[in-house]
């Protein structure tokens, strides 16, 4: 999701729009474009790259008037081009928009059947035609804008104008957000409050399934079917630095909260959930390699190696082929054998972590067939690849990684799944059911979002030690390092993950009276092994902090605490159990006084080896 600021009043509104994209540009973009009323007409003026693109473009060619909206895009159907850039016109209607239209490929056969000739790859531009083709049928503009909501499905949220009808714009909401500004003669659209603050604080939040019409004398609220709408304006005490935030006090907590929309956004237009099956559109024109690969090396750095040692348990289980996972640092200058019919597939939040970026092209020389896994459209990594799924999970602003992790997790189970029915190793109803649990997987991490009160007291009886040990077996072992990593970047304390089962041959020696243990028993089929190499863990004093599916009374009697998490099959069970360990690790830091969002030493993007 990207930047979407709309304006109907009495200044210019280009200088509007553009200050208000400015202030979205953290969320992240690859083009831009406006849609003003200028003069008799709507004119578009449309760019890639930066905003200082368009600017130059408004400079040399100007836009005036006062009603108009603007777009800043993240690719999602289509590559980074002018064509596929926002705002998208039919006949008199113009459009922007952020999410993903799923049964876009429908309506826009249906449409083509009409005569409809579409001029971009993208879901949007259906919108604007299904608008206008209800216009064209008889419709007002917001009969038509609603007879259109009607036949969308996805989560979205859209501003539109019609030629016909100047001086208002509508705007809709289903599952992305919304919100609208109150001012003097004038009002205002945004994707997020931060493109308001410089011209009111006086703002109304649009729920799913409404929609609202604004011109510069007022803003009316009704829901899709026409139902009308009452709701009291809120006030926005906020700075721009904390509008930023979302209200919230880190980046890094807002990120950890966000995780649940960016599970969403990353699986959203991938699942066939009745057929069993994921559709991974950005890569089935490789169809022919994906059958021929006989091996897969995954290949990261930090956060995203951990998630390449759950990915490969995923791609071992589901798909049945042999995997092994390397550093990025360590890959490059190893002499691994590699064939044609080995994936070198590269994981990173960025796409710009140079020794990952080596590692993919050293593959890439050696004859390998190359995948990226990446956030960042069309930087340097997926660039290189012969094929990218992203992740789609938005900017993180925070150096430590949190909704990166968990969508590249859920990038690798959607690859897992697609190529184990390729492959005919996994049958269709065992298919449908991992789906059916990854589409409630975001409504349980909310349920342990939740229990961010309970997972704070915690932190202050524990921020004070010095060490911390983590231990997790099979697929979340991999969390143990990770939830030791987020600790020792974010608090400055000292923090290893180990095997559980390897507890009776190395770290049993730390344990000791101050030593707090964060053990990961999710009930899976390690649980009875798990539980035994805890006792050991009591036996020897130490304070054992538990994450589990399943409490009971014993595990309350030998755990000093212990965090319930919702219950999901075991191979999704590392998502559920990461966010425990992030809100710890946030917490703890809190409570030292470090600084969350930018820890010493760091830095986001380690584009240098």
């Amino acid at each position: 999701m990207c930047g979407i600021i709309g304006y109907v009043g009495h200044r210019e509104a280009a200088p509007v729009l553009l200050q208000g994209l400015k202030r979205l540009e953290y969320r992240g973009y690859d083009s831009a474009g406006v849609a003003i009323f200028n003069g008799g007409g709507i004119e578009v003026r449309r760019s890639v790259g930066k905003l200082s693109n368009l600017e130059q473009l408004l400079r040399d060619d100007p836009l005036h008037g006062s009603v108009g909206m603007g777009h800043t895009r993240w690719a999602t159907h289509g590559r980074p081009s002018e064509a596929n850039a926002h705002p998208h016109r039919a006949g008199k209607v113009v459009v922007i928009h952020n999410g993903i239209i799923e049964n876009y490929l429908d309506l826009r056969h249906e449409l083509s059947a009409k005569g409809r000739t579409f001029s971009s790859e993208t879901d949007t531009e259906v919108i604007s035609h299904l608008i206008d083709e209800y216009i064209i049928g008889g419709m007002t503009f917001m009969q038509a804008t609603r007879a259109a909501l009607q036949r969308l499905q996805g989560a979205f949220s859209i501003v539109a104008e019609c030629e016909s009808e100047p001086g208002k714009i509508l705007t809709a909401k289903n599952a992305t957000p919304i919100v609208i500004g109150l001012g003097e003669g004038e009002n205002f659209v945004a994707s997020d409050v931060p493109a308001l603050l410089e011209y009111t604080r006086k703002v109304i939040f649009l729920d799913d399934g409404e929609m609202a019409e604004i011109t510069r004398e007022g803003v009316s609220l009704s829901t899709f079917q026409g139902e009308p709408i009452t709701r009291e304006p809120r006030h926005i005490t906020w700075d721009a630095l904390t509008a930023q935030k979302g209200g919230y006090k880190h980046f890094l907590l807002k990120e950890i909260h966000e995780q649940p929309q960016a599970i969403i956004d990353t699986m959203r237009g991938r699942l066939l959930v009745n057929e069993g099956d994921v559709s991974l559109g950005e890569i089935e024109q490789h169809a022919e390699v994906l059958d021929a690969i006989k091996r897969i090396t995954l290949v990261a750095c930090g956060t995203a190696w951990h998630s390449c040692l759950v990915g490969k348990f995923f791609l071992e289980e589901l798909a049945r082929i042999p995997v092994e996972v390397d550093y990025g640092s360590e890959f490059r200058y190893r002499r691994s054998p590699i064939s044609p019919d080995t994936l070198v597939l590269a994981v990173s939040q960025s796409g710009e972590t140079a020794d990952t970026l080596a590692a993919l092209e050293g593959g890439k020389a050696g004859g390998a067939r190359t995948m990226a896994i990446c956030n960042v459209v069309d930087s340097s990594i997926p660039r290189k690849a012969d094929m990218t799924i992203y992740t789609h999970a938005g900017p993180e602003m925070s150096v430590a990684s949190t909704k990166a992790f968990t969508t590249q997790v859920t990038a690798l189970y959607l690859l897992a799944v697609h190529l184990g029915r390729r492959r005919g190793v996994l049958d269709q109803v065992t298919s449908r059911k991992l789906i059916e649990d990854l589409v409630n997987l975001p409504n349980q991490v909310r349920e342990v979002l939740s229990k961010d009160k309970l997972i704070e007291k915690i932190a202050k009886k524990y921020g004070h030690a010095r060490d911390f040990l983590y231990l997790g077996r099979g697929v979340n072992y991999p969390i143990a390092l990770e939830g030791a990593l987020k600790l020792k970047e974010i608090s400055y304390i000292h923090a290893e993950g180990y095997p559980a089962g390897e507890m009776k041959h190395g770290p049993i020696a730390l344990i000791d009276e101050q030593m707090p243990v964060v053990v990961l028993l999710p009930k899976d089929p390690v649980y009875s092994k798990t539980l035994s190499n805890m006792k050991e863990v009591e036996a020897r004093g130490g304070r054992i902090i538990v994450v589990t599916d399943a409490p009971s009374p014993e595990l309350e009697e030998i755990a000093w605490e212990v965090i319930p998490i919702p219950t999901t099959n075991y191979l999704l069970m590392p998502i559920l159990v990461t966010i425990p360990l992030q809100l710890l690790a946030y917490h703890i830091a809190v409570y030292r006084g470090t600084d969350v969002d930018q820890p010493r030493n760091l830095a986001k993007s380690v584009t240098v080896e």
